[in-house]
């Protein structure tokens, strides 16, 4: 029976080998799962799925694996930023399709695709037909006629094809489009006017220069090491070994042995979140974490005889608090180290 599995076939080319590059170099070390997890800080079932082609690994447990089979983690790490492209790609593309088949099925629910109940179909408006605007009359002699609504007379000609006041021989409705436009302009000049003026009263007698206000204090997170996706809050409820704040961002703060069993806390300065972990461990022993009055996930114990729970943001090391119960009835929790 092969030691792999074969690895999905979605995969992109570059994550998968990369995936192969990893088998290849825990086959040459001759360790099996449980040791590379000791070895590294990663767990074994975190590596079954680094290895299964199920998740990238975080680069701190590629780090961590080329100091433990001697290669030489420059090359390991150039390969592994290749398939964090790849896999960033592919999430990408996955996103997109959720997010389309998502707005299908909304304007599936709310008939877009069908006609509204007891009528037709959305029609489309039909523009009305703009009035034709008034022709002038062809010129005749040396001027235009052009009616004047208010004394029913005819405006004398001022000139070869010209109408009143030099217009363009549409009368009072081309009178009436200049004075708008002239109207617009004058506004426009008044409110340049008004802000000019507003401007050089604000700068005061003195002439002094207003006082530039100081920078409003950054509220964006702090830059995070590359792997890492998550810090305090953001980390509440989230897998440590996904979020990248397991491994070298990681360390035991406590532990405590209930017979052959061993619980720990471990905490992320850099993620500021804790979880529990418990090793050694029967099927359906379980480890919880918790700080103060606060409790947070708990994990069970499945066949690779050990379990961790999701994070919880806590304030520093010794704030978190793990406990665990088996299935032989015995419990116990962490004391600080």
């Amino acid at each position: 029976m092969p030691r792999w599995k074969a690895l999905p076939e979605e995969l992109d080319p570059q994550v998968r080998e990369f995936a192969s590059q990893l088998r290849r170099l825990v086959d040459r070390s001759g360790l099996s799962l449980a040791a590379v997890a000791d070895r590294t800080g990663y767990s074994k079932t975190s590596w079954e799925r680094y290895l299964g082609g199920r998740l990238l690994a975080p680069k701190g447990a590629i780090v961590a694996l080329a100091e433990v089979t001697g290669t030489n983690p420059i090359h390991l790490t150039t390969m592994w930023e290749l398939a964090e492209r790849a896999w960033s790609r592919a999430e990408m593309r996955h996103d997109l399709t959720m997010e389309q088949i998502r707005i299908s099925q909304a304007r599936a629910a709310l008939g877009e695709f069908g006609p509204p109940p007891g009528g037709g179909g959305p029609q489309s408006p039909v523009p009305q037909r703009a009035e034709p605007l008034p022709t002038a009359p062809r010129p005749s002699g040396l001027g235009v006629p052009v009616a004047d609504p208010g004394a029913g007379r005819r405006v004398p000609p001022q000139g070869p094809n010209r109408g009143p006041g030099g217009g363009d021989g549409r009368g009072t409705g081309g009178r009436r489009r200049l004075a708008m436009f002239v109207a617009g302009v004058v506004g426009a000049l008044l409110v340049i006017a008004a802000a000019v003026l507003l401007t050089d009263l604000g700068g005061g007698s003195d002439d002094k220069a207003a006082p530039t206000p100081s920078p409003t204090p950054s509220t964006s997170a702090p830059s995070l090491p590359a792997g890492v996706k998550c810090a305090r809050d953001s980390c509440n409820g989230q897998d440590p070994e996904v979020m990248g704040c397991g491994g070298a961002f990681a360390k035991t703060v406590a532990s405590a042995k209930i017979g052959a069993t061993l619980v720990q806390v471990r905490y992320s300065q850099t993620c500021q979140a804790a979880w529990a972990r418990i090793q050694q461990a029967a099927p359906g022993d379980k480890v919880q974490i918790n700080a103060g009055t606060t409790a947070g996930g708990s994990g069970t114990v499945d066949a690779d005889k050990e379990a961790y729970t999701k994070m919880l943001a806590v304030d520093g090391p010794t704030s978190a608090k793990a406990c665990a119960t088996l299935v032989s009835g015995k419990k116990g929790c962490t004391v600080r180290q």
